[in-house]
């Protein structure tokens, strides 16, 4: 698929596939596109070339809303939880969303926080939330919509670094527990190392590079892409 916005061009010619059950990592510099991408495949933003596909089905037209109903959820850099409602009617209200009955939706909550270690904020306001809840929150609104993929945009942005292997454990979780694929985007490349199963690289709007995690950590152009052409020849001579 490809995006432009009044000439420039966001995307060119960009295609990426997830499967069930598995991390794909997408990775780039800041500007490279992956929230474009992103935002075209959920729904947030359509493309001037190309098309969605959704389990065989071209979803190209879709809503986001159409596209949750079918199996696709996404979690935001910022949070779109509602603040003045609890952490588990947040989570309520996304099983609703997508046609839980309200004793369902109720119990998918309380597993969900259970999961992502929220229940003690079960009563809790969402805007009082620390940042690092306030992520996880972010997750179990996705996971409550029963979601066959998930896609996660920079989803531990802020976190400490201490929480980080915690989080990777949400990550997995998601894909061996729940049996959804994940799109992962994020900077924080222990984080994308340590969870993914494939990773994609953007930069300037087409793909770099792909390949497993030890692929992509031994690819001169994704090092160069991220640390200069300079920075990776100095690492070569040393």
């Amino acid at each position: 698929m490809s995006r432009s916005f009044e000439g420039v061009h966001a995307l060119q010619g960009v295609s990426i596939e997830l499967h069930r059950h598995e991390v794909v990592g997408l990775i780039g510099p800041n500007g490279a596109g992956k929230s474009t991408l992103v935002n075209i495949l959920t729904g947030f933003d359509f493309p001037t070339a190309g098309s969605v596909s959704l389990d065989g089905r071209d979803v190209t037209g879709w809503s986001a809303h159409r596209r949750g109903r079918h199996g696709l959820a996404r979690t935001f850099q910022h949070s779109h939880s509602f603040r003045s409602l609890s952490v588990r009617e947040n989570v309520e209200v996304a099983a609703l969303g997508v046609g839980a009955g309200a004793r369902a939706a109720r119990m998918r909550a309380g597993e969900l926080l259970d999961l992502l270690g929220l229940a003690a904020y079960a009563e809790a306001p969402a805007g009082s939330l620390p940042h690092g809840d306030e992520r996880r929150l972010g997750v179990a609104r996705a996971l409550a919509t029963e979601p066959s993929f998930v896609l996660m945009d920079e989803p531990a942005a802020g976190l400490p670094e201490a929480e980080v292997p915690e989080f990777a454990a949400v990550v997995r979780a998601v894909r061996d527990d729940h049996g959804a694929g994940v799109l992962l985007i994020d900077h924080n490349m222990a984080l994308i190392m340590d969870v993914c199963d494939r990773i994609q690289v953007l930069d300037q709007g087409t793909v770099l590079a792909e390949g497993t995690p030890a692929e992509i950590r031994s690819n001169l152009d994704v090092a160069a892409a991220y640390l200069g052409e300079s920075a990776v020849q100095a690492e070569q001579r040393s």
